[in-house]
């Protein structure tokens, strides 16, 4: 049996990469949807705790020093 009968034989992928755009919508329309379920109170903790880790993040600073230096 060749190698080319053995892999023909395997089903084929499917196609859900064809239309990858409609996807991302649809998970941007299914995310806004549900932030309008949202209450106002899960709202402002929501946006708090965002604020926080914004502020968290601002504060950090990425020191790098190259390998060689080390020593």
């Amino acid at each position: 049996m060749s190698l080319q009968k053995k892999y023909t034989n395997q089903p084929e992928a499917p196609e859900k990469l064809n239309d990858p755009v409609a996807d991302y919508e649809k998970a941007e329309l299914d995310l806004l949807r549900n932030g309008i379920k949202r209450s106002f109170k899960e709202r402002l903790l929501f946006a708090t705790m965002l604020y926080k880790v914004q502020k968290s993040f601002s504060k950090f600073t990425i020191i790098h020093t190259p390998d060689n230096l080390k020593k």
